[in-house]
């Protein structure tokens, strides 16, 4: 609030027995989060260094799927935030991922522990707290750490976020393109690390190069790149993740049999030391839902929310390509029902393009000990609103579970700024014990499903079998009457386009597809992230 404004009295007159009469200001706030359908309650409103629990800061349920941010320094209660919006949602039937970087969001599964901080804050905000533990579905990448394992097949995870991974510039990211049109059109199924690395060294061989040569064909620089890249990768350990059976993120769907939305928390403690993989995954899952979900237009309840942790990590050093492609599947995905929370330190973290579209806005204190921090806050202050406080001093002085708020109203227009004293969480605000979290990992539906991995026979096995390597066509095409030609013969090989010619430009496309006798070359289709559409 700037120095410059009269307040008025503290304490306005009131009728006996009712409760004080808010500020002028603050009733002008108030009014702009007293929604008449269902929402979320996230805490009491602040003026002037008070709590007034009379003034409820909300968001409207339907909303949801308008995407948000939830951002703020180190230590100031983001976590917590998620874990009131999370245990809120699942309350309403609305199912939630969570991705647990530190290892602390398992204890939305168990109830809470009433002490003298809940109850001073739940009495502070008017809120009826109730221990209360949450419907919950852990997870864990490859397998890593106490969780369902969480695997994609090379093929879906695509080359776009692969290329992001192996940390590949522009020309090698389009080098990595070429091979997966190649593989997905000869029906080459890219399981793991190693199908790849058998598709790249075929398409190098004498043998191979000539079905790339007519768009550019794959040069050794470019292939010896991926392919040390993909040494170092799976030096890391990071090959597990990639294989099958892979994850149907349908499951990130359901219910609990008593009708709550489940909450999916991916643990990525054990790989918080590989932010890119990490990042690049949540960005495949998302993208994944959005390749497969239906239109369903503006729905009175999101049918999942996705709180995408960390998501500066998500945007560092990544290409136009899939900046652009991020981008796009924010702006979509909502028609699909699916709410996005970016969840960071700063807005600045999050590009422009983005951060236009996240509507909802919950703002932690930020620090502003350097010059840097300085700059960082006077460009949060400006993707605020209008506001009657002085954002630069409030957002500096706010306390742990303090936060600035701004939502969408249920007609879509922005609420006005609310400082607000957040609500306690209902369930554990700490990890639950290693020994319960693999009880529930064990006793989950879909352990069976996804824990044992499956090796099937794949473009590995096909390009290195018994009798020496052979070319795609040779493996897929059906029997022909005709004699077979001498090894020497090739002409067919030379007049007709090559492989990715006709996938890029000829109309023989279909015709090639047919020819090639597999499934999987007529099903593949990519989405705006590259990412394939799997056979459910």
């Amino acid at each position: 609030m700037s120095d410059s404004e009269t307040m008025p009295p503290a304490t306005a007159p009131e009728a006996p027995g009712s409760a004080p009469a808010l500020p002028k200001e603050a009733l002008e706030i108030a009014s702009g989060y007293a929604f008449a359908g269902p929402a979320l309650d996230l805490g009491a409103l602040l003026w002037d260094g008070v709590c007034l629990p009379d003034a409820q800061v909300r968001i409207p349920l339907p909303m949801l799927n308008r995407h948000g941010l939830v951002a703020g320094a180190t230590g100031t209660g983001k976590t917590k935030t998620l874990q009131l919006i999370a245990e809120q949602l699942s309350a309403q039937g609305v199912p939630v991922f969570l991705a647990d970087i530190k290892g602390d969001v398992s204890g939305i599964s168990a109830p809470g522990q009433p002490n003298d901080k809940v109850r001073s804050r739940s009495q502070e905000v008017h809120q009826e707290w109730t221990a209360t533990g949450f419907p919950a579905e852990f997870y864990a990448l490859g397998g890593i750490g106490h969780g369902i394992p969480v695997r994609a097949t090379v093929t879906d995870f695509g080359p776009l976020l692969l290329a992001k991974v192996l940390q590949l510039n522009q020309t090698q990211e389009q080098s990595l393109g070429l091979i997966f049109h190649y593989a997905d059109t000869k029906g080459l199924e890219l399981v793991d690390l190693k199908d790849l690395r058998a598709v790249v060294t075929f398409l190098t061989s004498d043998e191979g190069r000539p079905e790339l040569k007519n768009i550019g064909g794959l040069s050794t620089a470019t292939a010896g790149v991926i392919l040390r890249s993909l040494t170092a990768f799976e030096a890391q350990g990071m090959a597990d993740f990639f294989g099958e059976p892979a994850f149907d993120t349908a499951d990130l769907m359901r219910t609990a049999s008593d009708g709550r939305g489940l909450v999916s928390v991916l643990e990525l403690a054990a790989v918080q030391d590989k932010p890119a993989l990490f990042s690049t995954f949540l960005m495949w899952l998302l993208a994944d839902l959005f390749h497969d979900l239906p239109e369903v237009g503006d729905a009175e309840k999101p049918k999942l929310v996705f709180f995408f942790d960390e998501a500066h990590l998500l945007f560092n050093d990544a290409s136009k390509a899939f900046l652009d492609s991020i981008t796009q599947t924010v702006r979509l995905i909502r028609s699909k029902g699916v709410g996005v929370f970016f969840v960071t330190q700063t807005p600045k973290d999050v590009p422009g393009d983005v951060l236009a579209q996240l509507g909802n806005r919950v703002q932690h204190a930020l620090r502003a000990f350097t010059p840097d921090d300085q700059k960082a806050l006077k460009a949060t202050v400006k993707t605020f609103p209008n506001s009657a406080y002085d954002l630069e001093e409030l957002l500096t002085g706010l306390g742990t579970g303090e936060a600035v708020v701004t939502v969408l109203s249920e007609k879509g227009a922005p609420t006005p700024v609310a400082a607000t004293r957040l609500r306690a969480p209902e369930s554990l605000m700490g990890p639950i014990e290693p020994a319960a979290l693999d009880e529930a990992v064990r006793s989950s539906p879909l352990h069976g499903r996804y824990a044992q991995a499956v090796d099937r026979e794949s473009a590995y096995e096909k390009l290195n079998t018994s009798g020496g390597a052979k070319g795609p066509d040779e493996m897929t095409a059906p029997p022909k009457a005709t004699p077979k030609a001498a090894p020497k013969a090739t002409p067919k090989a030379k007049e007709d386009p090559s492989v990715v010619e006709q996938v890029v430009g000829s109309g023989m496309f279909k015709s090639l597809a047919r020819s090639l006798g597999t499934q999987i070359g007529r099903e593949i289709t990519r989405s705006i992230f590259g990412t394939a559409k799997r056979r459910r």
